[in-house]
């Protein structure tokens, strides 16, 4: 029998393919031998990152932590915290002090390019704004010449805030402060005029932190582009591919119309596509090195991403907006799980 030696090649090179692909990269194989993910998450802003009054963290941040250890180790509780700021978060994520950063981090050139870091996906669209109190009689940022202004260091906040100065011609006086309690503090008591944010930012603050929410104003205008999203370190392909399928999973779910509640009814009920999503057919989970059913333990867990935005944003009065599907009107888009 004669054997063709580029198909023997090529058959050899295609197992060789498989066989790589079929193993977990070093970061899941540590998180599962040690049986949780580390997570680094904002020290606490209200609807991405929070311990609530019983010390449970929650939020969006928070859940799609919850969503990979679903995905990877089959239960959605085997996660650990680490509260950072805006100037710890890289460095926690670089050093393997954690293994995920879902800490409302913007999506910029320098930061994916430059930081040995990856962004997996967007799990939120937003954009700066700027909060005043209302007493000032202040309705636009083109009347912020000469204001002091409070913002965080570390973060695409100053560098947005100069820029919009500096093209209106406008000064400002920034006050700089690390901790968000801190901020917050000099804010609500006079320390700035001003408080700039993320508009999501401004929203959870002034519903979650104001005295009286209807004392402060959030002007109407946006100057920036920032897409947030969780963040892995560069070289392990196959953590960075487990993280990013995780958040694609949650928003394919809401487009499927699968949920917490109905998904054991909708996965019985012989949609092809839904068969595929939960694992019943196809090879979804061997490809990422994990258990077939990992798509469907996230939604079954943690939910889809709308169900996560209605538990922890819209409580707030932030409105999806941008943040809705594709389909309807939306930004938010999975490429196809096929």
């Amino acid at each position: 029998m004669k054997f063709n030696i580029n198909i023997l090649a090529g058959a050899l090179t295609l197992a060789l393919f498989c066989a790589a692909n079929s193993h977990a990269g070093p970061t899941a194989d540590s998180v599962v031998k040690k049986g949780f993910i580390q997570c680094g998450v904002n020290t606490g802003l209200a609807g991405f990152a929070q311990p609530d009054n019983n010390g449970e963290w929650r939020g969006i941040d928070v859940d799609l932590c919850r969503a990979v250890a679903a995905a990877l180790l089959g239960d959605a509780k085997k996660n650990r915290y680490t509260p950072l700021t805006a100037q710890q978060r890289f460095t926690a994520l670089q050093s393997g002090e954690v293994d995920i950063l879902s800490r409302n981090t913007t999506w910029t050139f320098a930061r994916d390019a430059g930081q040995g870091i990856n962004f997996v996906g967007v799990n939120f669209y937003d954009g700066q704004g700027f909060m005043v109190p209302k007493k000032r009689n202040i309705k636009s940022a083109k009347q912020l010449n000469g204001a002091a202004i409070c913002v965080q260091p570390g973060t695409t906040t100053e560098l947005n805030m100069a820029d919009y100065f500096r093209a209106n011609k406008m000064k400002f006086k920034p006050v700089v402060i690390e901790k968000l309690e801190e901020v917050l503090n000099a804010y609500f008591t006079g320390r700035c005029d001003v408080f700039t944010t993320d508009v999501s930012g401004l929203v959870a603050v002034r519903a979650a932190r104001a005295t009286n929410p209807a004392d402060h104003m959030i002007l109407p205008e946006v100057i920036s582009k920032e897409p947030f999203g969780p963040v892995v370190r560069h070289g392990d392909d196959h953590w960075q591919d487990l993280v990013k399928w995780t958040l694609f999973a949650m928003i394919e779910a809401e487009e499927l119309g699968l949920t917490s509640k109905n998904i054991d009814q909708q996965a019985q009920a012989g949609n092809p596509v839904v068969q595929r999503f939960v694992g019943a057919t196809g090879d979804f989970g061997k490809m990422l090195a994990i258990d077939n059913r990992w798509a469907y333990n996230i939604v079954k867990q943690v939910g889809n991403y709308g169900e996560s935005f209605e538990r922890h944003l819209t409580p707030l009065g932030l409105d999806r907006g941008v943040n809705k599907l594709w389909n309807k009107g939306g930004l938010m888009y999975a490429p196809p799980l096929r």
